[in-house]
């Protein structure tokens, strides 16, 4: 038997393995996305290629729309008022699907209007029916309020397994682009076919839920900053692949494109490390203020220098890692993945301060630095695209995300002494890997 020391409650335990699911669900998305992504686009060409990302990154941006910012007020409502579940799954459901129809009507609207390509619209149109399908994410963000991430992950290993297996059937019948973009779609179905069947089967019956007036209002109410500010970060992470489209052409967003791919596998890091210590963090500040500070400073510290020496590699390693993956074809993202890769710095400081400002409950002036990101991104890709291509809006990646996660803390009074942190973390943080054994 293990000493008493070692022993672990079962909340602890139920910690562990949720998060263990999590990360496990994540690398699998991300190993699937990659070899999905290199089949399709070996396949599929610059230019095609090109053209299904364009249309990934217009629906996109209006799937924050149907979303409505409702995710995390779903959850914590949830995670208060257990007993009220079939309500607020109800009345979260049924605002969304409001959301959805009437998003599905502005892109209709926004793709006659500004869409000259009639086989583009038909792109558009067939992949946002999955703004429908996603209303039942609500079931998913039920698993996420109970804690119990492993019928989410199974689904999603499930749905990733099956989109690969007919992605690779699409290629060996040599199909034309609709059928990928109709195989979007089918992902969407396996997703939402699998989430409705894991909560019937291990929670409860859909019909079983109810819609609530004033619940309703409440939650769109509580929603509406998360809106603004869910919005300003999509448009931040998808207007540079929508502005080169329209700007250059369809075989350069291919290009920028695989470029992508890698800085989101990257990301993956910082992302991780993030919601992994965030418990610990939240625990340490309740106990200890003085070791809080300390602790978090180790906190971003580490997680810049790692995301540092994984720039550098990248970026280094660019040419061999893009030319022995998606090919000789796309030899042309490697020079905009040495630039690309450095954003996972950005991103690591961003996080990782992000977390900061949730644990301490400041999260009234995060909205500032969404809009920030949102109208420097604007601005700066289209100046810079015009002036230097896809590397430009390489360059306004980085430029944004050091604006939105890092500058507008010194601009924002309540989050100065984070971007102190963060700028300790950035010249000294070095000395810090020292005191790892704190994240421990």
């Amino acid at each position: 038997m293990l000493p008493t020391k070692f022993n672990i409650s079962p909340k602890k335990k139920k910690a562990i393995r949720n998060i263990a699911w999590a990360v496990c669900g994540k690398i699998v998305n991300l190993a699937s996305m990659l070899v999905v992504g290199i089949i399709v686009a070996r396949y599929l060409g610059k230019e095609q290629y090109g053209v299904m990302n364009y249309v990934i990154s217009f629906v996109a941006i209006f799937q924050v729309f149907a979303d409505f910012g409702l995710d995390f007020i779903q959850i914590r409502e949830e995670s208060k008022l257990p007993a009220e579940r079939n309500k607020i799954i109800g009345t979260t459901f049924a605002i969304k699907l409001m959301a959805a129809t009437a998003t599905l009507i502005a892109i209709a609207a926004v793709t006659c209007t500004m869409v000259a390509e009639a086989q583009l619209r038909l792109y558009i149109g067939i992949y946002a029916c999955s703004i429908l399908l996603n209303t039942t994410w609500v079931t998913r963000n039920h698993f996420t309020a109970i804690v119990w991430n492993e019928y989410v992950v199974k689904t999603e290993i499930s749905r990733n397994i099956i989109g690969l297996v007919v992605k690779l059937a699409l290629v060996m019948l040599h199909l034309p682009l609709v059928w990928f973009i109709g195989a979007l779609l089918f992902d969407s179905i396996l997703l939402a076919t699998g989430y409705v069947f894991s909560y019937s089967k291990k929670i409860g019956q859909v019909r079983a839920w109810s819609f609530d007036v004033q619940l309703a209002r409440y939650m769109v109410r509580q929603s509406f900053p998360l809106l603004l500010s869910g919005a300003a970060i999509i448009v931040y992470n998808r207007i540079d692949q929508l502005l080169i489209d329209s700007m250059i052409d369809h075989s350069h967003l291919g290009l920028y494109s695989v470029a992508v791919k890698f800085t989101e596998i990257l990301v993956f890091i910082p992302t991780i490390i993030s919601q992994t210590l965030h418990p610990m963090l939240v625990e340490i500040r309740q106990q200890d203020l003085l070791r809080y500070e300390q602790t978090s400073q180790t906190f971003i510290s580490v997680t810049v220098y790692l995301c540092i020496a994984m720039a550098v590699t990248t970026s280094l390693l660019s040419y061999p890692i893009v030319y022995f993956t998606f090919g000789k074809t796309y030899i042309g993202a490697a020079s905009v993945l040495a630039v690309l890769a450095f954003k996972v710095i950005g991103d690591g400081l961003s996080q990782t301060s992000g977390q900061l400002i949730i644990i301490e409950g400041r999260q009234k002036y995060a909205v500032v630095r969404n809009i920030l990101g949102c109208i420097a991104c604007i601005l700066l890709n289209l100046w810079l695209i015009n002036r230097y291509g896809i590397h430009g809006a390489a360059y306004t990646a980085l430029v944004t995300i050091g604006i939105s996660g890092t500058l507008a803390n010194a601009l924002i009074p309540p989050y100065q002494a984070i971007f102190h942190k963060q700028m300790k973390a950035l010249f000294t943080g070095w000395r810090d890997i020292a005191h790892i054994k704190q994240l421990l």
